[in-house]
């Protein structure tokens, strides 16, 4: 017996130094477009679910079902969530395709049928997922909320969602919120501004209107005297740069000519 516990001590140590010195010489991928191993993901998933469970446990539930409660939810979600979890219509982002762990799209299954565990998650985050505490800004009233509004989101079509986030009111939850913005569709509606700033900018050129640095002041003379001015300056310059000869008479009565 002995032996055998010294001898599974020893291999701990060695397999411990081994994972020590894989992760020092930076043998572990850390990028996020790099999947755990099998046997890692199901491990953390584990860890993750126990972790969410054991906290949640105590946590008592209130009436889901009403109706101010799943609209300001409706609000809050549109703002913070459906840029990674998504929502009726939107079955894509940059953060939802870019993220590792992949995040759960919640209007497919809203709370999972645990609505203490989604409470404590969105209170609370998720270390290195991206999950963040939305606790620190925001009270437990607004949380559930969310949590009310996610119970009813995987019955929602596209148009039921947008007329329901359209009555909310919006990005609210007591103070601290920052500027928010909802994710659907912002892309197209980013490129739809810059190309119309661009093609106001070119028809304000089209149109003739001149630019600042093209200016002139009102006593400015017209460009075509300005050109003749020009020519009647290089002609004065030409005038003035070659010297006038000068001439005198030797007593002999022949006159002389100095050039310069």
């Amino acid at each position: 017996m002995k032996k055998t516990i010294t001898t599974l001590v020893a291999a701990g140590a060695v397999g411990s130094a081994a994972v020590l010195g894989a992760a020092y010489f930076g043998l572990v991928n850390v990028g996020a477009d790099d999947p755990h191993f099998p046997a890692v993901h199901a491990f953390l998933a584990m860890a993750r679910d126990r972790s969410i469970e054991v906290r949640a446990k105590d946590i008592e539930v209130p009436n889901l079902k009403d109706e101010t409660l799943i609209r300001t939810g409706a609000g809050n979600y549109n703002a913070m969530c459906i840029g990674c979890h998504l929502a009726p219509g939107v079955d894509k982002t940059e953060l939802s395709q870019a993220l590792y762990p992949s995040p759960p799209d919640l209007s497919k299954i809203g709370v999972g049928g645990d609505a203490a565990a989604a409470f404590w998650t969105i209170k609370h985050g998720i270390k290195a997922t991206g999950m963040p505490a939305w606790g620190k800004s925001m009270g437990d009233q607004y949380i559930w909320g969310i949590v009310a509004f996610l119970d009813q989101l995987p019955q929602m079509n596209a148009e039921q969602y947008k007329s329901m986030v359209a009555t909310s009111g919006g990005h609210q939850h007591g103070g601290g919120e920052s500027d928010m913005h909802n994710h659907e569709g912002q892309h197209d509606k980013s490129d739809a501004d810059h190309h119309g700033e661009a093609a106001s900018a070119k028809g304000h050129h089209d149109m003739g209107e001149p630019e600042a640095h093209h200016a002139q002041p009102a006593d400015a003379k017209p460009e075509a005297d300005h050109h003749n001015e020009h020519e009647v300056t290089e002609a004065d310059s030409d005038h003035h740069s070659k010297p006038t000869p000068k001439s005198h008479t030797h007593k002999d009565g022949k006159e002389h000519t100095h050039e310069g």
